[in-house]
């Protein structure tokens, strides 16, 4: 049960980064680390959100970016494609113990689920589901869509390269095995699949999410 007036800590550049539960745990990731990126807020939820946006959306001039959007917002957004498929990743600690999954955007069926990956971080999940839905849209000669949450993974999709500072390990080396072969399948295999960005915002979390808010 959480504690009253409990605070969760978003750490975008420390040690290392992630949602901590508590001051003492936020403290040791951004002690002695130059430019450290931290916040407090008052729900998890919040900052598991922040984490996953930029830190300059949070504080100082930019921090008022992120309130509700407005009508006319809503309705240039207009409402999701259910023709589709959403996938996500969730990564406890980053890096920590990662998973990814893929699911029918209307219904949440589940379509994939990989992991638990050791020693791995959100982006490469996110990268890897990304492909993963890639596949298996290809595969089905399906005219779907394809959301995500990650700019970050959509941008090394479109380059077809997993850019990851991930340093490679004994623990990792299956999940480097799976990215490797990711980029192979970008590099040999043309799709038309459009993959778009979901507009959480308006929309809410994406319909893969693993509720661990």
């Amino acid at each position: 049960m959480a504690k009253l007036n409990q605070k969760y800590y978003t750490v975008w550049k420390g040690h290392q980064t992630g949602v901590f539960d508590t001051w003492t745990d936020c403290q040791l990731q951004i002690k002695n680390f130059q430019g450290a990126q931290y916040k407090s807020f008052s729900s998890k939820a919040m900052a598991q959100k922040a984490y996953k946006e930029n830190y300059e959306d949070y504080v100082g001039k930019n921090k008022n970016r992120k309130e509700a959007l407005s009508v006319n917002e809503l309705n240039r957004i207009g409402l999701p494609n259910y023709n589709s498929i959403a996938v996500d990743a969730a990564s406890s600690g980053n890096p920590g113990v990662m998973e990814y999954r893929g699911v029918d955007t209307k219904t949440k069926a589940l379509l994939f689920h990989k992991g638990p990956f050791q020693e791995a971080t959100n982006n490469i999940g996110e990268f890897l589901a990304l492909v993963h839905g890639l596949a298996l849209l290809q595969k089905e000669n399906s005219n779907k869509i394809l959301y995500s949450d990650s700019r970050t993974a959509m941008s090394w999709v479109k380059k077809k390269k997993c850019n990851t500072k991930l340093q490679r390990s004994t623990e990792n080396q299956p999940l480097f095995e799976l990215v490797s072969r990711a980029e192979m399948w970008l590099k040999n295999n043309s799709f038309a699949t459009k993959i778009v960005k979901w507009e959480t915002k308006a929309w809410g979390e994406i319909p893969a999410d693993f509720g661990r808010k």
